[in-house]
């Protein structure tokens, strides 16, 4: 396990954190900026979605952040990833994103975590974490139920959005209240392909993106599928928002079992409340159609079970 603890000292001259977060205020009150200033946040994953929560939050003015990804920058992250640059080519996600969060504010305190996220170093990468969001792969089960599971039983309150088509899917977790697990009706032994359609179908259960994506670039195996930078943004969009309700303890969260999808393309929210998360009779029903979608496109469990880490 590779971890770095970086805080940099060296601020420019002239550079003042209050002065770079004041267009802030009105929205937020100097007491809650400072509040935001000594929070920490822990981001796994630092591609499509994870690099630009990170540049978000930290233009927020959050001053902590716990960060992980072990993968480098190849050209395939180029249509939607931050950090994905010619200069950055083949460099690692996690230490990329650092600097280009400290070009933001160079006070930051950040923590930088090389490897995957397992049993071993989940305490450490979560340790005084105010908040858990996830930007880790849409087909990293086993890591991402890992850090719910953990994140649940140290109190922290953990959000999940992922860019789906050319919109945003999103779940508040409260620590306190229904588990990510009971929400999608993840298990140990389901196959990849069950995994994939559980958790599809519980991030956007109205499937807005259902007339425009076509199904046949997904594909489990090899973790790769249709991903666009602008749902990416969109993705960093809410999260941040639901982030500042949490961290600042203001009214408005409504935790898992709601559920959230706005459709920029099809200029389309919706929102509901699966009482039941996915164990439900419809939900339960959609599963299984996609689970057999997905088998028709030539997709088996038996080559959905390559160990996917961070896309």
């Amino acid at each position: 396990m590779t971890q770095s603890t970086h805080q940099s000292g060296t601020a420019g001259r002239n550079w003042d954190y209050h002065e770079a977060f004041s267009r802030n205020l009105g929205l937020i009150t100097p007491e809650e900026q400072e509040k935001l200033r000594t929070s920490r946040v822990a981001i796994a994953g630092m591609g499509g979605v994870g690099g630009v929560h990170l540049i978000t939050l930290a233009r927020l003015g959050i001053g902590r952040f716990s960060i992980a990804d072990p993968d480098t920058f190849e050209l395939a992250n180029f249509n939607r990833q931050y950090g994905a640059k010619v200069c950055n080519l083949g460099k690692n996600k996690a230490q990329v994103m650092a600097e280009e969060a400290r070009q933001v504010n160079p006070e930051l305190d950040i923590r930088v975590f090389t490897e995957p996220i397992t049993e071993a170093n989940v305490e450490a990468f979560l340790k005084d974490a105010d908040l858990f969001i996830d930007g880790i792969d849409f087909f990293a089960f086993e890591t991402r139920r890992l850090l719910f599971r953990k994140a649940r039983e140290k109190g922290i309150w953990a959000i999940t959005a992922g860019p789906i088509g050319f919109s945003v899917a999103w779940i508040v977790f409260d620590p306190k209240g229904m588990s990510f697990d009971r929400y999608f009706d993840l298990r140990d032994g389901m196959t990849r392909l069950e995994q994939t359609a559980a958790f599809l179908v519980g991030l956007a259960p109205r499937a807005t993106q259902r007339p425009y994506v076509d199904l046949s670039y997904v594909d489990p195996a090899t973790g790769r599928g249709p991903s666009a930078a602008l749902a990416c943004q969109l993705c960093a969009g809410v999260a941040a928002a639901e982030a500042v309700k949490v961290l600042l303890k203001r009214p408005g969260v409504r935790p898992a079992p709601w559920y959230w999808q706005f459709d920029a393309y099809r200029s389309i929210l919706r929102r509901g409340r699966l009482v039941f998360g996915n164990r439900g009779s419809v939900q339960w029903l959609k599963r299984q159609i996609l689970v057999l979608c997905l088998r028709q496109l030539g997709l088996s469990d038996q080559s959905c079970n390559s160990p996917i880490q961070y896309r």
